[in-house]
């Protein structure tokens, strides 16, 4: 028991080193870091999902926020029709913080990434930013981000 105690703490070190190293990168070496790691969490279950969502409201996000965009794991608005939205989660969601591997802000990163990938799956061609605007790693109540869609 002890052996494996220090086994999650070395490993918890671990990640806590390297989170702080990867935010002290510029932004887009950061973003493709996660990338990879975001794409894998979301594109089985999460990605089938908002897919099916996004064709039953005929392609169209507002419609399909509008619709699904509140559940116990997901929120979004509509800021700017056809445009700027606001999405995020209730409270944090990620199996890496859930397991205790991190709690650095950095790592919501990896969101910013699985939501981007999702949007660009579902709108290929266009122009997509995403932007962080507070998450719970950070202090925020809730994970909120801006997406503009160009």
């Amino acid at each position: 028991m002890e052996r494996e105690r220090e086994y999650e703490g070395r490993l918890t070190a671990f990640y806590r080193t390297l989170e702080e190293a990867i935010g002290r990168l510029p932004a887009e070496v950061r973003a493709s870091l996660y990338r990879p790691c975001a794409a894998e969490c979301v594109r089985g279950d999460v990605l089938q999902e908002m897919r099916r969502q996004f064709e039953e409201c005929g392609c169209d996000l507002d419609r399909q926020y509008a619709r699904y965009g509140r559940t116990p794991y997901f929120f979004a608005d509509v800021i700017e029709p056809g445009r700027v939205y606001e999405i995020g989660y209730p409270r944090c969601l990620c199996p890496q913080v859930a397991a205790g591997f991190t709690d650095a802000p950095t790592h919501c990163e990896c969101s910013r990434e699985s939501i981007l990938f999702v949007l660009q799956d579902l709108l290929p061609g266009r122009d997509i930013r995403v932007e962080c605007l507070g998450t719970v790693l950070s202090g925020c109540p809730e994970c909120r981000f801006r997406v503009e869609v160009g």
